[in-house]
């Protein structure tokens, strides 16, 4: 048997999606800045993709920009704002867990003059909102939070994030990552006081290199690519219709049905966390239940190493991450784990098991069974 427990990492796609980009790589080809009948077909896919999005968040279709991915989306969503309001102020506040993608572009603000507030999490991996009002200032120009962690699950309180700002300093943007909660949950931006929202394609049964970046249309903001003025000049360059429109194709498919879709991952998710506890010297980082995200499950595992444990798991067919995949070739211990309190003895011990809609809850007895047999093997070796 085969079982795939690293969603978060990347998806399966839906075969609604494969026969859409097969069909627009072979088929309609076109470019879609063409003005003949080829590049007008190809126009046509972005123009439903971006539709097809819009709706699920409820805005208007101009507002969203494509691009190659979430780490592009929040390169776009961090680097432009900072850019454009740098007169107004130069101070950013973020979280102690984001994702490299919002840290690493942070680290370059911070090299070109601005100012970044690293707020820390409760064991929960929450925010403190008392600790977000303290930190708010006349010159902060933006906040960034991710709406679902990426290793934990945790979800932030984001409209209370939001409240928050908008009572203390009103002018501060408020940038949220939804790249592990877009699919998972119904987002509503304008509702929320979100102003900038990142999301990626692969994590929702969609295709790699595309995904795209939420812009209320009052935001100021620059792009970071020029060129030829493509999606009214936020992000110029040849369109991917293939990965727009297996994207479109996979939003209408994850938001069809939604909460069913949405229960069936805490289905596994509670599953997994109910049949964990048959595993001795085993110790769960997520909250149960829907007290965090659906497919996001961190387990500790006393007396060995995760990296040991992965490859062990993976002989038998079975597929985790040690953490996040865009971190694998900079290993190092877990900034999200150490923010939330995980013991010192485990933080070098944990593997995050995510799930997606090809998932069985026969994958997870497998597992089960496996870490049963394999644990006190690969104890006693440590041990040794």
């Amino acid at each position: 048997m085969e079982a795939y427990f690293d969603n978060s990492a990347t998806t399966r796609v839906f075969d609604s999606v494969k026969d859409i980009v097969v069909k627009t790589m072979t088929e309609d080809y076109g470019n879609a800045a063409s003005k003949h009948s080829k590049g007008v077909a190809a126009e046509g896919y972005i123009r439903e993709a971006r539709s097809v999005i819009a709706k699920s968040l409820k805005v208007e279709d101009k507002e969203i920009v494509f691009t190659s991915g979430g780490s592009e989306s929040n390169n776009m969503a961090l680097v432009g704002t900072a850019l454009a309001n740098r007169r107004r102020g130069n101070h950013i506040i973020t979280t102690n867990v984001e994702h490299s993608s919002v840290y690493n572009t942070l680290g370059f603000l911070e090299d070109q003059g601005f100012e970044v507030t690293y707020l820390p999490v409760d064991g929960q991996g929450h925010l403190n909102l008392s600790q977000l009002k303290e930190s708010l200032r006349p010159e902060t120009i933006l906040v960034s939070a991710m709406y679902v962690n990426n290793e934990v699950g945790s979800v932030e309180p984001v409209e209370d994030i939001a409240k928050v700002i908008r009572e203390n300093q009103p002018q501060a943007l408020f940038h949220v990552d939804a790249i592990q909660a877009y699919g998972k949950y119904q987002i509503r931006p304008k509702r929320q006081g979100i102003d900038l929202l990142s999301v990626s394609g692969h994590k929702l049964h969609g295709p790699k290199g595309v995904g795209f970046l939420y812009i209320n249309e009052k935001v100021k903001i620059k792009p970071l690519i020029y060129g030829g003025g493509q999606q009214r000049g936020m992000r110029s360059g040849t369109e991917n219709v293939p990965g727009v429109a297996g994207l479109g194709v996979a939003v209408r498919e994850m938001y069809t049905d939604h909460q069913a879709k949405v229960d069936f991952l805490y289905s596994l998710k509670d599953h997994l966390m109910t049949r964990i506890k048959e595993v001795e010297g085993c110790v769960v980082n997520s909250q149960p239940g829907r007290e965090s995200a659906p497919q996001i499950v961190s387990i500790s595992f006393e007396g060995v190493r995760s990296e040991v444990l992965l490859h062990a798991l993976e002989e038998r067919g079975i597929y985790v991450s040690s953490g996040s995949a865009c971190s694998s070739n900079h290993p190092g211990v877990s900034g999200t784990l150490k923010g939330i309190g995980v013991r010192q003895d485990l933080l070098d011990a944990t593997l995050r098991f995510s799930f997606g809609m090809f998932n069985k809850k026969e994958e997870i007895d497998y597992a089960i069974e496996a870490l049963k047999e394999l644990l006190p093997v690969l104890r006693r070796y440590r041990r040794a």
